[in-house]
């Protein structure tokens, strides 16, 4: 089995439970462990992968929090490093069915340096990219992209979710799209919502966004589509595959435990060659990580609610 790093930010959600998706109007918040990588990364781990988080918190109660929730999880955080820098925050308001509102309070994530003693962990293995904060500067943006070069590098298989949030790109989402491109050109696997996928393609038709999105390099596509299921697009297949049926009361984390999912059922592939062109395989696989996005959002909090083995194999 390959080991999985999940490189990016780590971070506390406050969320405003069924108090609507205005955070204006939200006033009583839990403390949740999130950050997409590290949903990532808790999602591979309790699905009995091998999983690493490469980030950075602070030097505080916060910071030390989501470390020990990590740990918890078997999530290896060895390489994961602290700040003076407070902790990154993220503020959350859930509606009834489960549609959210985001506001970012930025901190220890954009500190995160660059290891060169890691270019020889990467070797053969899987790295993802699926930080929100990767590309808003700072010190993450540039240890992010030289990750990336290595992983190419490598011949490690590299997966990306853009992970692309309103609130943070409002106005410059030309520049988000612009630095998405370099990643999805050398991606083997990208991961996108269907606004993404419509964003950075400019095209309004999935099969047409896809189709785009394959000619810049990658060869994997899956679009996720909520309660219909994932959008699949290889360079030789095309299909929905559909989810199970879930009443979802909080759909935070749901993207990273698809995306997780898929990652450790690779991470189990001999001949990882094999996914480009065997399409039934792929189905499955995508069928499981759909799975695990639907139960996740049963319950609220991203980490706490990503599925283990046995109640995905029940589901």
């Amino acid at each position: 089995m390959k080991n999985v790093f999940c490189i990016g930010e780590l971070l506390i959600d406050f969320v405003a439970e069924k108090q609507g998706n205005d955070l204006s109007k939200a006033t009583n918040f839990s403390k949740k462990a999130g950050g997409a990588p590290a949903n990532v990364a808790s999602a591979i781990s309790k699905l009995e992968g091998n999983s690493y988080f490469i980030g950075c918190v602070g030097n505080d109660p916060f910071g030390t929090f989501l470390m020990n929730t990590l740990k918890n999880y078997r999530v290896d955080v060895s390489l994961a490093q602290r700040s003076n820098t407070f902790t990154t925050l993220a503020f959350v308001s859930l509606a009834e069915d489960g549609e959210r509102d985001f506001v970012f309070s930025r901190g220890a994530d954009k500190e995160l340096t660059h290891d060169p003693n890691l270019k020889s962990r990467f070797k053969d293995q899987i790295l993802h990219f699926g930080a929100a904060t990767s590309f808003l500067g700072g010190q993450l943006e540039e240890t992010y992209s030289r990750y990336f070069q290595e992983a190419i590098l490598s011949d490690s298989f590299i997966s990306f979710d853009p992970n692309f949030r309103t609130d943070l790109w409002k106005g410059t989402e030309d520049v988000f799209v612009q630095k998405c491109l370099p990643f999805i050109k050398k991606s083997h696997l990208c991961k996108f919502s269907l606004e993404e996928a419509q964003l950075i393609s400019g095209k309004d038709n999935i099969e047409d966004a896809c189709t785009y999105l394959h000619g810049l390099g990658t060869k994997i596509i899956t679009v996720t589509l909520g309660g219909e299921g994932t959008y699949l697009s290889s360079p030789t297949h095309k299909k929905i595959i559909p989810s199970i049926k879930v009443n979802p009361v909080d759909t935070t984390g749901a993207g990273d435990a698809f995306i997780g999912c898929l990652l450790k059922q690779i991470s189990q592939v001999k001949e990882v060659d094999t996914l480009f062109s065997e399409s039934a395989i792929l189905e499955k696989m995508v069928e499981q990580a759909n799975k695990a996005g639907a139960i996740t959002t049963m319950n609220y909090g991203a980490i706490e609610s990503l599925p283990d083995q046995t109640q995905l194999d029940k589901a």
